[in-house]
């Protein structure tokens, strides 16, 4: 499915403010497309010599300045509920693609740094947001209006409205020709923001080894690196995007006023009193009306690009293959655990783990020794199901780990890890990582099970103590 459809389908899940908002618009449009012809109608009918009615002319007055106030008063509601519909879009596109990540197997984070997935949940999902609300409104209301438009040079002169659709196609090639290009610069420049941000991650986590080991100069031309093709790719797309907008636009505008001028002028010659004043000044305003909602149109092709770009990483990151956190409960286990001839690679077939077999019976203590690299850890994030084995079986008191649910394994096991790491919040909230099923007594207990009350009496609010990131200001 397309990107463009995709984000259709999420639109639909808002559709009512969105639709209000068009259904505002169209009212909008109508209102201010009539002004003309009452100006029209003025002209024509009050404004010859010795016809000047002033009381007819003040109430057709009113009547388009009422319509000015309606128009701004519906654009300004469109706005509110366009806007609306997007934010709702938006935080339930984020939601999705946060919960996504949260069911995506390890293995997904080990080959894309944090930087990369944080720049999708936050930018990428922001230029979306600005599709639904910048584009999605710019589009529908130039469309809109170059219809209302079309249909009144329709009404007034149907020869010179026929000439006028000659820019349809005029513009929907000139949008392909410059999607081509766009797409390739915007791919690039979004990729580039994902890799900045990944670069500025690992440099704040690792500040400590940076700055250790005189790093710094080298981390500064690598990120300026970077920056600098951010930077080339940018400039590209602003070239583009500069010969594309404001010239053509004119040199269409200027052509179509040429033939103008070229056909009224030539028939008001051969037919005296063919074209009223009114209508040339309708014309005119109806030309002018036409041009803007184009300029506005091609302005937006960038941000159009950017978006779709965009959204298809958004996608991406929803279509990598992940398992729904399973809330089953299975009884607790045991404990003999069975690795059956497992053999397991991180990548491809570099096994380091090759046709291990050994066995832990219940009670038992067993410590796994060996040099660094030889799989030690690996054995525990097969246990855990961080990972599952190319071949052999993991057995749990019979039964084959991978038949299970992996959050329903995890549930009657402990781990202490090699790295600690700590979350924003309190040192309870550490210890009990917000389990509603782990009293505050359970934490005190925990703590002073394992010597932490000494390590409590020296901060003022015991277990309620503020923990920052990674726990930089505590002991690890």
């Amino acid at each position: 499915m397309s990107t463009s459809k995709r984000l259709y389908l999420y639109a639909l899940k808002f559709k009512k403010p969105i639709l209000i908002g068009l259904s505002l618009l169209t009212i909008a449009v109508a209102t201010d497309i009539a002004g003309p012809f009452i100006a029209k109608y003025i002209i024509d009918h009050y404004m010859e010599p010795g016809n000047l009615q002033a009381e007819p002319i003040a109430i057709l007055l009113s009547i388009f300045f009422l319509l000015s106030v309606l128009t701004a008063v519906f654009r300004y509601l469109m706005f509110i509920f366009l806007q609306r519909g997007a934010n709702f879009v938006i935080q339930q596109l984020r939601k999705d693609v946060f919960g996504h990540i949260q069911k995506l197997p390890i293995e997904y984070f080990d080959n894309l740094p944090a930087g990369k997935v944080v720049a999708r949940v936050t930018n990428d999902t922001e230029a979306i947001r600005n599709l639904y609300v910048t584009v999605l409104s710019q589009f529908a209301n130039s469309f809109i209006t170059i219809a209302g438009v079309y249909i009144a040079l329709f009404i007034l002169n149907w020869k010179m409205a026929l000439f006028a659709l000659v820019l349809i196609p005029i513009v929907y090639i000139w949008m392909i020709l410059y999607r081509k290009f766009a797409s390739q610069y915007n791919h690039v420049i979004r990729t580039k923001i994902a890799d900045i941000n990944a670069m500025i991650n690992e440099s704040i986590n690792g500040m400590t080894i940076i700055q250790a080991f005189r790093r710094e100069d080298q981390m500064r031309l690598e990120f300026d690196e970077m920056n600098d093709e951010h930077y080339q790719y940018n400039r590209k797309l602003l070239l583009l995007d500069s010969a594309t907008s404001h010239n053509l636009v004119n040199i269409l505008r200027l052509g179509m006023f040429a033939v103008f001028v070229y056909y009224f002028g030539t028939q008001s010659m051969t037919l005296p009193e063919a074209v009223s004043a009114g209508t040339l000044y309708a014309f005119v305003d109806y030309i002018t009306r036409l041009f803007n909602p184009i300029t506005n149109l091609v302005n937006q092709f960038s941000q159009l690009e950017r978006s779709l770009v965009a959204g298809t990483r958004v996608f991406e990151l929803l279509d990598q293959p992940g398992e729904e956190v399973s809330k089953e409960r299975i009884e607790r286990y045991k404990g003999n655990v069975v690795f059956d001839h497992v053999s397991f690679a991180y990548k491809n077939d570099d096994y380091v783990l090759k046709n291990i077999h050994f066995e832990a019976k219940e009670g038992e203590t067993i410590a796994l020794v060996g040099h660094t690299g030889s799989g030690k850890s690996s054995i525990m994030n097969l246990l855990f199901r961080f990972y599952d084995p190319q071949k052999g079986r993991i057995i749990i008191d019979g039964q084959d780990i991978t038949k299970l649910p992996r959050q329903a394994i995890r549930e009657h096991m402990g781990i202490v890890l090699q790295d600690p790491y700590l979350f924003t919040g309190t040192i309870a909230s550490n210890v009990s990582l917000n389990d509603a099923r782990i009293s505050r007594e359970m934490v005190e207990n925990a703590l002073e099970a394992v010597g932490g009350d000494r390590v409590l009496s020296k901060f003022e609010k015991g277990i309620d103590e503020p923990v920052i990131e990674k726990g930089s200001t505590l002991s690890s």
